[in-house]
């Protein structure tokens, strides 16, 4: 067991591409835990969609030995965390194992959106904040401006701040010798009954749930029986590892360490991120605090294209729900396309994941309703039963009560914090109250960067608000937001009518200023996406019984006057009223099949959706 006095925990945070994973890298290089033979970039990275898309979406936990430069040897537990908005659940869970962080500011960009919110969560959980400017061996870095960014911020003297290049490696070796200084050592007693914290859990199909752990107090050994305080759950300690940066199987983890157990744990449930493991013969009295439950802000629906592999689909969103607490999801039924589940995301870069990760992990090919926001619904006293209660929660159109019954309905808020040069403060402020925004602060970072803060309702800023905002600014825009809870709005359900039978699957809650917009863009699509029928098929988008738009997808015709050479005019015309006739009585019986893809499309979130 590692002295607790010789222990540092610490983050790694930043805006999305700042270079954390780069800046992990090189630490491991200089720990000597990677070769360079077998380093890679991104090594900590092991997801494919992560080496793809070139982001991290779960946090890494990696331990590394550092002998300083006074010679003392220490353990040094980095946490590699995300950058992007949709996982900040991750930066705030990798955080409470952590008593330092690291804050990265790219020396070109400056100090941006996500670098300021980050900033906020690490003081937020009292941990020692060593800022530091990376990719100085960029041409376009200015460390000089960009540490004053950071000082005004933080306080402190400018010149304190430490510049590095990530990339290679310049300055790296100044930084492990800060955060030995600066970094506080954990607290916690080995005397004392085991209490240990659940960050992050994964599942594996042959070992079961493996739960990573931070030991706050007491010591856990191989073979010792432990109880989750939280489910109750009981069984013996199977692997006791610590990552570094492959498993490395160690015989106890004392306070202040991080490492992983198993312990037989087969059902998903049993294992919760923020529970915490002590002992059974010796149990602790209380929970450690654990963490607060993540909000989903978005909400889609997620139906198997073959409904044959529903069941499959079930099992395959428990495992990723164990993997990432920030997911939920519940059965749900639609008409037109049957039996799926209604999930709750963070954002719809995490929904993107989670519906890839299904696809590629568990082969399970999807059709994902377009996604909305969980709506506040105030039912009419007068038109209210006696069983039924005053305000119901709503995240699924089909949900929404008639209009006749509704006394308002209230929509989620955030507050938004946009960091943009001063040059483009114009096309954004345009941009925000085209979004029904509402500002409530501006003020100047540096003469050439400003903070626009604004409250916006979130359902205009989940699908193509960022790519709106770094178009404007020509990508020199940056967003983070955070729940400002709920704000009446003038809102109505949008129905999509085909051959006059509503399909739910298309149906959307909408401002009603936008209304007609959103009918004519989906009957517009849904004529070129739905095949020709033997009779008109009318697609129709409606308010209630009042219809907004509507486009007709014409019937397949047959020239049943192909063989008539002359003659009487009458002969004609008795041969196309027969033709109209059969077509009105087809239309009466006949049913509009909507081909998968054509859900698939219609559905589908682009630049016009």
């Amino acid at each position: 067991m590692v002295l607790t006095d010789r222990i540092r925990n610490f983050a790694i945070i930043a805006h999305v591409d700042h270079g954390k994973s780069t800046l992990a890298d090189r630490m491991l290089q200089l720990t000597g835990l990677v070769g360079d033979r077998t380093m890679r970039a991104q090594y900590l990275d092991r997801m494919d969609l992560e080496r793809e898309r070139g982001i991290t979406i779960k946090a890494q936990a990696v331990r590394m030995p550092y002998r300083a430069a006074d010679g003392t040897e220490y353990v040094l537990n980095l946490i590699d965390t995300p950058g992007h908005v949709d996982f900040s659940y991750e930066v705030s869970r990798a955080m409470n194992a952590c008593e330092g962080a690291v804050l990265l500011v790219d020396a070109a960009q400056g100090m941006q959106a996500q670098t300021i919110a980050n900033l906020y969560l690490a003081v937020d959980a009292g941990l020692e904040v060593i800022p530091l400017l990376n990719k100085i061996d960029l041409p376009a870095a200015r460390p000089e401006q960009v540490a004053e960014e950071i000082a005004a911020l933080l306080g402190g003297d400018p010149t304190d701040i430490l510049a590095v290049s990530a990339k290679t490696g310049e300055g790296v070796p100044a930084v492990l010798e800060r955060i030995v200084e600066r970094v506080p050592p954990p607290v916690g007693s080995a005397d004392d009954p085991l209490r240990a914290l659940i960050f992050d859990s994964v599942y594996d199909s042959y070992r079961g749930v493996i739960t990573y752990v931070r030991v706050v107090d007491g010591e856990i050994r191989p073979r010792t029986p432990v109880r989750l305080m939280a489910t109750g759950f009981t069984g013996e300690v199977d692997d006791l590892c610590v990552i570094s940066p492959e498993p490395l199987a160690i015989d106890r983890l004392g306070p202040g360490e991080v490492g992983y157990v198993t312990a037989a744990i087969k059902e998903v449930d049993q294992a919760r991120v923020g529970d915490t493991i002590t002992t059974v013969a010796d149990p602790a009295s209380a929970p450690l605090p654990g963490y607060r439950e993540p909000t989903p802000m978005v909400f889609s629906g997620l139906y198997p294209v073959d409904s044959g592999d529903f069941p499959d689909l079930r099992d395959a969103l428990e495992k990723l729900r164990l993997n990432d607490a920030s997911f939920t999801f519940e059965p749900e039924t639609s008409v037109a396309l049957g039996f799926g589940f209604r999930c709750g995301f963070l954002g719809l870069l995490h929904m993107e994941i989670i519906s890839e990760r299904l696809d590629r992990e568990f082969d399970i090919p999807l059709v994902t309703t377009a996604p909305n926001v969980r709506y506040e619904v105030h039912i009419e006293p007068a038109m209210r039963t006696d069983d039924e209660a005053a305000v119901i929660a709503v995240s699924n159109p089909a949900e929404l009560p008639a209009a006749n019954r509704i006394a308002e309905i209230r929509e989620p808020v955030v507050d938004a914090m946009i960091v943009v040069p001063s040059d483009y403060i114009g096309p954004v402020m345009q941009l925000c109250q085209g979004r029904r925004g509402d500002l409530q602060k501006m003020e100047y970072l540096t003469p050439q960067r400003v903070e626009l803060r604004y409250r916006l309702p979130l359902a205009e800023i989940i699908v193509d608000f960022f790519d709106r905002l770094k178009s404007q600014t020509r990508g020199y825009g940056s967003l983070d937001y955070e729940p400002a809870g709920l704000a009446a709005a003038d809102l109505v359900k949008v129905d999509i009518l085909l051959n006059a039978d509503p399909v739910d699957a298309f149906s959307a809650i909408v401002h009603r200023d936008r209304a007609y917009e959103y009918g004519k863009r989906m009957v517009n699509r849904l004529r070129e996406l739905i095949p020709r029928q033997m009779f008109d098929v009318p697609i129709q988008a409606a308010i209630g019984s009042r219809i907004i738009a509507r486009e007709t997808v014409k019937a397949r015709r047959k020239d049943v006057l192909a063989k008539c050479y002359g003659g009487d005019v009458t002969r004609k015309r008795k041969l196309l009223e027969k033709q109209k006739e059969g077509k009105r009585r087809m239309k009466n019986v006949g049913a509009v099949e909507i081909p998968q893809e054509a859900f698939v499309a219609a559905l589908s979130v682009g630049d016009d959706g």
